[in-house]
């Protein structure tokens, strides 16, 4: 599910990113091209074909739409103020906080380094019998 989640929110951004540089308009000027060049090399050889295709003179209908699309679009004016701002924040990035380490403390001079030895044996507990077996 949350990789889904990851694919579909990544997909939508891609398809947002697409529309607002204009890639979108690109992408269906493409797909004029494609069907304009498929319908006359039907009947007419490939370089008459591309000829035909990209005649400024006869475009089709999707052309005429990008066309409109684009002049509108550069109408509209940029998104991006440029005049009157020196500088613009895109992301804001905060700084990161330095840590600087305590200085290390020194070791008391009458500490031993090195545990203290026992002195006597390690008491051991008498065996221990199983039940049943005692006499």
């Amino acid at each position: 599910m949350l990789e889904m989640n990851r694919r579909l929110a990544s997909l939508s951004l891609l398809f947002a990113w697409l529309c607002a540089s204009g890639a979108m308009l690109d992408v269906a000027q493409v797909f004029a091209w494609g069907r304009m060049f498929a319908g006359y090399v039907k009947s007419e050889s490939i370089v008459a074909a591309a000829k035909e295709t990209f005649d400024p003179a006869k475009p089709c209908e999707i052309c005429g739409a990008v066309n409109k699309a684009r002049e509108a679009s550069s109408s509209h004016g940029t998104a991006v103020p440029s005049a009157g701002t020196d500088k613009m924040v895109m992301i804001f990035d905060p700084a990161t906080a330095s840590v600087v380490p305590r200085p290390a403390e020194a070791w008391p001079a009458d500490m031993e380094l090195r545990a203290a030895q026992r002195a006597g044996e390690v008491p051991v507990p008498p065996p221990r019998v199983a039940p049943g077996l005692a006499a």
